[in-house]
């Protein structure tokens, strides 16, 4: 299997069961990893911080669902690229700290958000006067740093609600939690946004 880092296509040539793998599942998987690639590398993002490690997480999630999953439901795929993807935010989570911790050891500065880069705002929608548009640049830039304040767990949940659009059920699934937690985590979530964005808050 090949993986291209700009569009993040495949080509699958693992066999199926019948030794066939057919043409039409390889063009209906890029189809999906081209539709989510987007949403994908905004999740990943602004949960670590770092336009280049987000995209590495996005590339290395796609690869992953193609090795082990190209042969489900493509209505399953949603729920387990998203499962791969925050796994991996988590494990370079834990990498981090662990990277931390050994610098201290070493009395050196790790510096990791001197080259933060901040998330491009959403296009603007045609006709909207400089003043909106900057309203609402201020805005999602505002909810986006916001959200990288919430847990991690609440943080996820509310991007999978909220930027994939993903439902209850299908947010469990990719967070590996049952329904309720889902359900706390995006209310919590919610509960915190509103109270730290105020007058931003729609």
């Amino acid at each position: 299997m090949t993986a291209c880092a700009t569009g993040y296509a495949v080509s699958c040539t693992r066999e199926d069961h019948a030794g066939v793998r057919t043409l039409r599942r390889e063009q209906e998987l890029n189809r999906f990893l081209a539709e989510v690639e987007k949403r994908a590398l905004r999740i990943a993002e602004i949960s670590i911080r770092d336009r280049d490690e987000a995209m590495d997480l996005v590339q290395d999630s796609m690869i992953k669902l193609a090795r082990k999953y190209a042969d489900r439901s493509p209505d399953e795929w949603t729920p387990l690229f998203y499962r791969i993807l925050q796994n991996g935010v988590r494990d370079w989570h834990r990498r981090q700290t662990v990277r931390n911790r050994v610098m201290v050891w070493f009395g050196r500065s790790t510096d990791k958000d001197s080259d933060f880069d901040p998330i491009a705002a959403a296009p603007d929608p045609a006709g909207r006067t400089p003043d909106e548009q900057l309203q609402s640049r201020e805005a999602m830039q505002s909810l986006e740093s916001a959200i990288t304040e919430l847990p991690a767990r609440q943080r996820e949940a509310f991007m999978l609600r909220t930027f994939e659009g993903l439902d209850v059920a299908g947010t469990a699934s990719a967070m590996g939690c049952s329904e309720g937690s889902v359900k706390t985590h995006y209310s919590r979530a919610v509960h915190s946004l509103r109270a730290t964005l105020g007058e931003h808050w729609q």
